[in-house]
């Protein structure tokens, strides 16, 4: 890492404002992302609420990268790590309250969680965020969704902060949505949202979830180190049904593999490098477009450097 080679973690720490919340210096990433791959951040930062992160936004140095992570889900971080600070949002932003028909959440609340709160308060629509790993904040951020829903179709508003820390309330015309897009800048951190539903009896809001779980269960490979669908659909077609088509179901490399299940889904089976894990989704990619001239678009979000004598993939 070039900040890393500058300045030891330790001493970025010195470096930056005082908060709140916590700094950690060297943080292993591998064990909070699905994959369970991947370097250290050169530092954490887990910001005790908003204002805490507020601080920090308008104090920081501003030659020091910042990534913000939520529950690494659909996140592939490269065997080298990050460098600069990055962010997790915690308990600080995971509140969830019902309000008529509207569910009002943190960024870092669960989606599954979101969902459950709302079946309890008997608001329909966000049965599908049951079968979508990961938290809010990254459903907001990529137009999260699942079985014929997706983000925009609930959404009220969205709150992030600005690279400086000025809060903005944003509808959702303002979010510049497209399938798995958001057109928010990158830099931009989400830190809460309204959601709308409608009423319905909790019952009936149960069997529906239990439905999606079902689903997902039977169709995705859900009790592996995956990260969720590798490559986004192209238009007018399935990204599993080319991966199948160019020859890649099952395919290896390394302690990497393509699920037999469902070939849109890539697996550590145990010893895989994040090197495998993107070199094998480049290799996917190579052969659909050898196939079919089809640019698969990777959906998965990639971040970080590689590792030592690592080649890492196209660009994230």
């Amino acid at each position: 890492m070039t900040a890393m080679a500058q300045a030891t973690p330790t001493e970025l720490i010195h470096r930056l404002p005082a908060v709140r919340g916590r700094y950690t210096a060297d943080a292993p990433l591998a064990n909070i992302t699905w994959f369970r791959v991947g370097g250290p951040a050169e530092v954490m930062f887990r910001p005790a609420d908003r204002d805490d992160l507020i601080t920090f936004l308008r104090d920081r140095p501003r030659d020091v990268p910042l990534t913000v992570i939520g529950v690494a889900s659909n996140l592939l971080v490269r065997d080298g790590g990050v460098p600069g600070v990055v962010i997790r949002l915690g308990r600080g932003f995971a509140g969830i309250a019902a309000e008529d028909s509207d569910i009002v959440c943190g960024a870092a609340a669960l989606d599954v969680n979101v969902a459950t709160a709302a079946r309890l308060a008997g608001i329909a629509g966000l049965e599908f965020l049951s079968g979508v790993p990961g938290t809010i904040g990254g459903a907001l951020r990529m137009n999260a969704g699942a079985y014929g829903t997706e983000t925009k179709d609930v959404l009220v508003s969205a709150e992030a902060l600005d690279a400086g820390g000025t809060l903005h309330v944003l509808s959702p015309g303002e979010m510049g949505y497209a399938y798995r897009h958001c057109a928010v800048p990158e830099d931009w951190i989400f830190v809460g949202a309204r959601l709308r539903g409608h009423r319905d009896e909790p019952e009936a809001i149960a069997r529906r979830m239990a439905d999606v779980q079902d689903s997902r269960t039977t169709s995705q490979p859900v009790r592996t180190r995956t990260g969720g669908s590798t490559f986004k659909n192209p238009p007018g077609a399935k990204a599993w049904q080319l991966i199948d088509r160019a020859g890649g179901r099952g395919l290896t490399r390394g302690g990497a593999t393509v699920s037999e299940q469902h070939c849109n889904f890539l697996i550590n089976t145990g010893t895989a490098s994040a090197a495998d894990l993107e070199a094998l989704g480049e290799d996917l990619r190579r052969r659909v477009r050898e196939d079919c001239g089809v640019e698969l678009e990777w959906e998965i979000r990639r971040i970080g450097v590689a590792g030592p004598g690592r080649a890492q993939g196209g660009a994230a």
